[in-house]
């Protein structure tokens, strides 16, 4: 992450000037967020009915359309302030918001039947600024039903393939470009090429975001929100809710006490690395509250996944009101209540959740899984951040590289990796099967290589087996080791097939109660990274 311009006025830090990322209903709008962020340009994300008025309010540098599931002819289609078009911004339109782009010009959008999902080949026929220092053939990632038949008057052909006569455009004087491939998916060869062409050579924005000055703001953001006041923290054992808490003890000091809730949903040894390796490195404060058996009661008969998510993210809620009554009976004298809960909440857990303009996936313990009366004003130094950023402020921070380079664990920890009815033996039996599948990874060198590696237990299924001579009767673990740069998309990690082999067995011979182990290769979409 480069370093991002900012201010100091007042004794108040302030990023200056974004690139807003209009969400048209695309998952990819965060995609492409995090890609402008990747070529050292603060980025914001705004809903497509964002007004001209709204945008000169945030007086962005440039503006980006992302793509849509929708048709820009049909009646209710999201469509753009015409205005936001007059405010000599450049702006540069990514499938359906090229389409919109077009459509919005003058230029013509029709449904010709003639459809491009996938890999496509792409013919450059005039680079302009936003395709300079690309080959004249390249392979880009297309996914639309519709097509741009005719560019606006003035505006300039930049590209096509076999089926797609304006694949893009460019209006130079207007500042105006637009692609109808998907640049900020991997699978465009050049597709972050054309996002730092147009930010850094069309809009003329200097790369200089980093985590560094993330890290000014949110301090300052922290402070103003929490004044004088007390701050709670809930340490799960993972990346997120570690870094979180550390920027709010570098902003507020011995102001924050991090509650570390055992609630027996954690792997072999997490519990004991958070209070050994996490104290030490920060010197945070830490409370530790052994709460296995109000969890498991709570869960006892549930298994909706949904249903466990909201019991898990209640009963947290309740433990923290529990601690923060026995903390300000322990500390009348200084007369700060403790008025702030830390989140660790990301950008992914807010999309998933229904945030902006995408459909609701699932409920985050962080974000939708919260309950109603809340006690606590939430700080949430993340949320508009993605993975690899918290990774890098933690990383400056002086987190052990242990906590900060950890795969991803969710909030919920192993109660949403049981499908099925959450119980002490279950997470027993998870726990030893998820060690062996760590161990081995680890042992192989492919910690960095893998994004996560959930391993699930399918407590509602049996299957027949032969274990010592004799017909068994015991549950499948699934491994799902996926490969990911944020969360939003996946694949799953094809593994070595001796390496498989060998987790296989060493689950099924040590972890009683198992006697299959299947392999999840399902791509994210359609599933998601976790079962539940």
């Amino acid at each position: 992450m480069p370093k991002p311009r900012c201010e100091q006025q007042a004794g108040r830090v302030k990023i200056n000037r974004p690139v807003l990322v209009v969400d048209f209903g695309a998952q990819y709008a965060q995609l492409i967020a995090r890609r402008v962020r990747e070529a050292g340009v603060y980025s914001e994300i705004v809903h497509h009915n964002v007004t001209a008025d709204g945008v000169k309010s945030k007086d962005p540098l440039a503006i980006i359309l992302s793509g849509g599931p929708s048709s820009v002819y049909e009646e209710g289609s999201p469509q753009l302030d015409s205005k936001i078009l007059e405010l000599g911004i450049p702006i540069l339109g990514i499938c359906y918001g090229f389409q919109t782009l077009a459509r919005a010009l003058g230029g013509q959008v029709d449904k010709t039947g003639k459809r491009e999902y996938g890999a496509t080949n792409l013919t450059v026929s005039a680079a302009g600024e936003i395709l300079a220092g690309q080959p004249d053939s390249q392979t880009c990632w297309m996914s639309h039903g519709d097509q741009v038949v005719k560019a606006p008057a003035g505006f300039e052909v930049l590209a096509s393939t076999e089926t797609t006569p304006v694949a893009a455009f460019a209006s130079s004087e207007k500042k105006i470009y637009g692609v109808q491939w998907h640049p900020e998916v991997k699978h465009s060869e050049f597709g972050q090429n054309v996002l730092e062409n147009f930010l850094h050579n069309a809009a003329g924005i200097p790369a200089d975001w980093n985590s560094g000055n993330v890290i000014a703001e949110q301090v300052e953001k922290i402070k103003q929100q929490v004044g004088s006041d007390r701050v709670i923290c809930g340490l799960s054992g993972g990346v997120d809710s570690a870094v979180a808490a550390a920027l709010v003890h570098k902003a507020v000091g011995d102001q924050l006490v991090a509650v570390f809730v055992d609630h027996g949903l954690l792997r072999e040894g997490e519990a004991e690395q958070v209070q050994r390796d996490y104290v030490a490195a920060t010197g945070i404060r830490l409370v530790t509250v052994n709460a296995e058996e109000k969890f498991l009661a709570a869960l006892a008969g549930v298994s909706d996944p949904e249903t466990k998510r909201k019991i898990i993210g209640r009963e947290f809620i309740r433990t923290f009101e529990q601690a923060q009554a026995e903390l300000i009976a322990e500390a009348k004298a200084d007369n700060r209540p403790i008025k702030f809960l830390v989140q660790g909440t990301l950008y992914p857990d807010v999309v998933e959740s229904g945030g902006g303009a995408t459909a609701g996936i699932k409920s985050h313990h962080n974000v939708g899984g919260l309950p109603e009366d809340l006690q606590f004003e939430l700080v949430e130094p993340l949320r508009a951040l993605f993975k690899d950023e918290v990774r890098a402020i933690g990383k400056e921070l002086g987190l052990p590289a242990e906590i900060v380079q950890r795969q991803p664990f969710p909030g919920p920890g192993l109660g949403i990796r049981i499908v099925g009815e959450v119980t002490k033996q279950r997470l027993d039996l998870l726990r030893k099967a998820d060690a062996i599948v760590r161990h081995e990874l680890s042992a192989a060198g492919l910690d960095g290589e893998i994004w996560q590696c959930p391993v699930v237990l399918l407590a509602d299924v049996r299957s027949v087996g032969v274990q010592g001579d004799g017909r068994s009767y015991g549950h499948p673990i699934v491994l799902r080791p996926v490969s990911s740069e944020d969360a939003m998309t996946a694949d799953w990690t094809r593994l070595d097939y001796d390496l498989l082999a060998k987790i296989s067995n060493r689950i099924t011979n040590e972890v009683e109660g198992v006697n299959r182990v299947v392999l999840d290769v399902t791509s994210k979409p359609p599933g998601t990274i976790e079962w539940e």
